[in-house]
């Protein structure tokens, strides 16, 4: 919500009263309910619910188990609760870090009982099994078969073939009564869809730096270069701080966390625990196939907070849910919410669907308000979000990962070194190592990560004019170079409505339509993110913040430890033999490590950060940028620095198609980079000075951040 519209529509902080927050929600059904009198719930359906995937209805006995409905609070009381999040965080506020507790946004933001029992009795009337309602009565959970989803919602469900793997899904949006609707946002999904984990395994280039050395990095380097050391040195260590690491599984196995720990140096810090938690008593996934996912969650926090308690939060999905939603919203109603929580998965807003990004949104406010920061993975596919999960060139134009475009969470991006770029190495890495593995002298200049043909760095490196055109790096690169690998960052631009745009081509990677026409529209931007080079474009940017996250195209990747045959390479012998790689994954653990040691510093839980770290920047970065915090600045960025300003590269990837593709001189088959512009090379995105779209603010000096006093007076 923009500060213009708040202050218009809501009260200035002068004029907040605890009634504006602790008023009651009234009921919002008050027809009878005619089921030929319908509203249709737009935005709800796969792009790939189309002829050429469908292999049919299933049978009308098909069980969809853990369906869930999203409710709706009134307009007035979603008002206050975007007002109470602002005067939570703001300086002088006399509510001021007076957080709720699960029961308080419950009473004050929940749907009113009356209305969670017609909608229950609804439900129950079309021979839906119905659960209890969430305790933040913001949900309803339930089950059904197949059948009764078509007579309920108006919609089949169909067996879908997409690229050889079998889903199920929704043909068309649901519908509800229309006396309903005033207090039903819509049908978290009706598919088996599910978001990815935010992390690429070291690629084999084969290409260049031929005979050059690897600088893996270890905990100690990321000590040393993000400047956590002076900390740990300090007792700042996270103690006392729980993380609330969220997954759709369970590690293959815990004791690699004390394998990583004890190779690297963290077994010292003995007041960490790391536990698995399956809040409100969900189902146990197991550990699955995104095992690897949690593993390097928990190792990589322990870097950043070694004395932390770790807690892996993770549910079961059923056929119709994915089972990290109900954790993190499990979570955030237990009585004891965790401080910190991070997120490590992908899924773009238009694929997505409006009622699961209104659902995110909801969960991430009430964690907010309960003085919870959430720490999300921007993405690893560049400006094209949608693109994950596929090798092949982008296809759908600008997207972003709905699990970050929030507005109650940091967007995590990443970077890459510069060093090799630069022929700096030798000023920034040790031939030898530590006892611990450590190489790094200091901070190492960054650049965006990018792995792709796109890159203008890698395209310059390797001797070619530009990326794109029948004489660039992508017109003979090959592989590797061709898939979307590097950080995300973009404008939010479909959170809300239905794109009618996009065809999804039938022997081509799965692709989501674009929002060049029909309803989408991005979640509006937030008062706090105004800050020299951020667009005024009205809606969330990101990322906030990038960290190290790349995968070894430079020759830099993170080391892990994952025994699991079916997902990794074991953890024998030296790190050097355990697996590599690289992603936003990584980088979002980190950043919610730091905020351990905030928490730890200044006594307690501080909710989004995001206002903080802007009003920092705005400091730092004045109208003009700051050259003395330059990543490439002579000698490093000056120890002052808050944030290391990246002003170099890109995170351009490859494209084809028509949509953001910039693909001289054209043609259906050619290969383009992600452009602004289908006739002009307006790559997306350059990193340039102040905040962009390619890392953010900045990468970030821990000792820096930490340690500053805003924390105990909030943003202005």
């Amino acid at each position: 919500m923009s500060h213009s519209i708040l202050t218009a529509a809501v009260f200035t902080s002068l004029c907040l009263t605890p009634n504006t927050f602790a008023a009651l929600s009234a009921p919002q059904i008050v027809t009878g309910i005619n089921e030929s009198q319908r509203i249709v719930l737009y935005g709800n359906t796969r792009p790939e619910a189309r002829a050429e995937f469908d292999r049919g209805a299933v049978a009308d006995s098909f069980p969809l188990n853990g369906m869930q409905l999203l409710l709706k609070r009134s307009a007035e009381r979603e008002q206050a609760a975007e007002a109470l999040a602002e005067s939570l965080h703001k300086a002088g506020s006399p509510h001021f870090h007076q957080w709720l507790t699960a029961e308080q946004f419950a009473e004050q933001f929940g749907v009113a009982l009356e209305d969670i029992a017609t909608i229950s009795a609804w439900l129950r009337s079309h021979g839906f099994t119905v659960l209890a309602p969430s305790p933040s009565r913001m949900t309803i959970n339930f089950s059904g078969t197949a059948r009764q989803v078509r007579e309920a919602f108006g919609t089949e469900i169909h067996a879908l073939d997409v690229r050889g793997v079998r889903h199920i899904a929704n043909m068309s949006n649901p519908s509800i009564p229309a006396a309903l609707a005033p207090a039903i946002e819509g049908v978290v999904s009706l598919h088996d869809f599910r978001p990815r984990p935010m992390a690429v395994p070291k690629a084999q280039y084969t290409f260049t730096f031929e005979g050059a050395s690897l600088q893996a990095l270890v905990p100690a380097d990321l000590a040393t270069i993000y400047h956590f050391k002076s900390l740990f040195s300090a007792g700042i260590t996270g103690q006392g701080q729980t993380i609330a690491l969220i997954e759709d599984t369970d590690v293959y196995d815990p004791e690699d966390w004390n394998t990583f720990r004890t190779a690297f140096g963290l077994a010292k810090y003995s007041g960490a625990t790391f536990t698995t938690v399956h809040p409100g008593g969900c189902a146990d996934p197991g550990a699955n196939g995104d095992d690897f996912e949690a593993i390097l969650d928990v190792e990589w926090a322990s870097a950043a907070a070694p004395n932390a308690n770790l807690q892996l939060i993770s549910c079961a999905s059923t056929n119709t849910v994915w089972g990290a939603l109900p954790a993190v919203q499990n979570l955030v109603n237990q009585r004891k919410v965790p401080p910190i929580i991070s997120f490590s998965y992908g899924y773009c807003e238009v694929q997505s669907g409006a009622a699961f990004n209104a659902a995110l949104r909801v969960a991430y406010q009430q964690a907010v308000l309960e003085g919870v920061s959430i720490s999300v993975a921007a993405g690893d596919n560049g400006a094209d979000l949608c693109s994950i999960g596929t090798t092949d060139p982008a296809q759908d134009g600008v997207t972003v990962n709905a699990l970050a475009s929030t507005i109650y969470d940091v967007a995590v991006g990443g970077t890459d070194f510069g060093d090799t770029y630069a022929g700096t190495v030798a000023n920034y890495w040790s031939n030898n190592n530590s006892p611990t593995y450590e190489s790094a002298f200091s901070y190492v200049p960054e650049i965006p990560w990018d792995d792709t043909c796109a890159s203008t760095l890698i395209s310059n490196y390797l001797g070619y004019a530009t990326p794109y055109g029948p004489n660039g790096f992508c017109a003979v690169a090959g592989g590797y170079f061709l898939g979307p690998y590097a950080g995300s960052g973009g404008p939010s631009n479909c959170a809300t409505g239905e794109s009618l745009a996009g065809i999804i081509p039938p022997n081509g990677p799965v692709v989501g339509p674009t929002p060049a026409n029909g309803t989408c529209q991005g979640w509006k931007k937030p008062a706090w993110q105004f800050v020299l080079g951020n667009p005024n474009d009205g809606v969330r940017d990101v990322p906030d913040v990038s960290m190290f996250a790349a995968d070894g195209i430079w020759n830099h990747f993170f080391v892990f430890c994952n025994s699991d045959p079916a997902t990794g390479v074991g953890c024998v012998g030296v790190p050097s033999n355990w697996g590599g790689g690289g992603g936003t994954s990584f980088a979002t653990p980190i950043v919610a490590g730091m905020q351990a040691l905030v928490n730890q510093v200044w006594g307690g839980r501080q909710g989004n950060p995001a206002p903080i770290y802007y009003a920092l920047a705005n400091l730092q970065y004045g109208t003009q940028g700051n050259k003395s915090c330059e990543s490439f600045a002579t000698g490093g960025p000056s120890p002052f620095c808050i944030f290391n300003d990246i002003t170099v590269g890109d995170n351009d990837v490859p494209c084809i198609g028509p949509n953001n593709c910039y693909a001289p001189p054209g043609g259906a088959n050619t290969i383009g980079v992600l452009s602004l512009s289908d006739n002009s090379y307006q790559p997306t995105y350059k990193a340039g000075i102040g905040w962009d779209f390619a890392t953010g603010l900045g990468s970030v000096n821990a000792t820096n951040l930490v340690l500053n006093p805003i924390w105990l007076f909030g943003a202005p």
